[in-house]
C-alpha cells in the first residue's frame, strides 16, 4: 500500500508534467498554426533562415503531426522523439545562421522531455533504470548495476 506522502508526490509530479506539457503543446500549436496559415511572420522568419517559401506550410504540418504524436499518452515517447529530431533540426539552422537563440529549441526540447519523464513513469524507468512500481521503493541506479531500495 502506498503511503500519503508518496501517493502525494505520485499526483504532483503528474501533474506538474501535465502543466509543463500543455505549456510545450500551446507553444507548437501556435507555431504550427502560423506556418499553417502561412503568415507572413512565418514565411519571413522561414525564408531569412535560408529555407524557400513554399517550405513553410510542409514544416508545419510536420510540426504538427510531431505534435499530435505527441500529445495522445500512447504514442507520447514517440511523439517526444520526433519533437527532439523536428527541434534538433532548428537548432541546427539556428547554428547555421549564428542566430543568438539557438537554444530556445534545446530548451523546448528539454520541457517536452522532462515534462513527459514527470507524468509518466515508463519514460523514468526506460532513461534512469528505475521501477515503474512507485511501491518499491527503488532508486535511480546506473545501468548493469543491481537496484538497491531506497
Amino acid at each position: 500500500m502506498l503511503s500519503f506522502d508518496k501517493a502525494m508526490e505520485v499526483v504532483m509530479k503528474r501533474w506538474t508534467g501535465l502543466v509543463i506539457g500543455a505549456m510545450v503543446v500551446v507553444f507548437l500549436a501556435f507555431d504550427s498554426a502560423v506556418k499553417l496559415l502561412r503568415l507572413q511572420v512565418a514565411v519571413e522568419g522561414t525564408t531569412r533562415l535560408g529555407y524557400p517559401e513554399h517550405l513553410v506550410v510542409i514544416i508545419g504540418v510536420v510540426e504538427l503531426l510531431c505534435l499530435l504524436a505527441y500529445v495522445i499518452p500512447r504514442t507520447a515517447p514517440v511523439g517526444a522523439l520526433l519533437l527532439t529530431g523536428y527541434l534538433g533540426g532548428a537548432t541546427a539552422t539556428q547554428v547555421r545562421v549564428e542566430d543568438p537563440w539557438l537554444l530556445f529549441p534545446v530548451a523546448v526540447g528539454v520541457l517536452t522531455w522532462g515534462a513527459l519523464w514527470l507524468r509518466d513513469p515508463r519514460v523514468g524507468a526506460l532513461f534512469f533504470a528505475t521501477s515503474t512500481n512507485p511501491e518499491n521503493g527503488v532508486t535511480p541506479r546506473p545501468f548493469g548495476s543491481a537496484p538497491h531500495p531506497s
